[in-house]
């Protein structure tokens, strides 16, 4: 099966913090058929700066909201992604990376293939960035 756009969002937890809202807002997205999650990944830095990393597969109870999620392509994110992140985050700092094929996509993508188009580019524009040049 071919896939739609896939995007990554790392999200970092500054002093390794969850408030527990992201897991219901990625759900209420794959039921809503907008999105399919491919991977997520965990990346944490404690306060001296040892890095662990966490795939979906070792959660355990206390990330067990997470293990609801249908992941369906575990291992896309791996170490050398991890590595990657952890050189972006300060130390007691968490990061939540989310792999996710945007499904909302499949009717213009179809759309372009059968134009014979061919997409060439793609530019996302981060929210914060957005709402501060509109002034929300």
């Amino acid at each position: 099966m071919p896939l739609g756009p896939v995007d990554v969002y790392v999200i970092a937890f500054p002093g390794n913090q969850f408030s527990g809202e992201i897991v219901p807002a990625v759900l209420e997205q794959v039921e809503n058929g907008n999105i399919r999650v491919l991977d997520v990944l965990f990346v944490m830095k404690d306060a001296e700066g040892e890095l662990a990393v966490l795939e979906i597969e070792d959660l355990d109870a206390d990330g067990a909201a997470f293990v609801e999620l249908d992941i369906i392509s575990p291992g896309a994110l791996n170490e050398e992604d991890a590595e990657e992140i952890a050189d972006s985050i300060p130390a007691n700092t968490s990061a939540l990376v989310i792999a996710y094929e945007n499904t909302w996509m499949e009717g213009l993508i179809g759309a372009f293939a059968r134009a014979g188009a061919l997409p060439i580019d793609h530019v996302r524009i981060p929210a914060t960035v957005v709402n501060a040049v509109v002034g929300e």
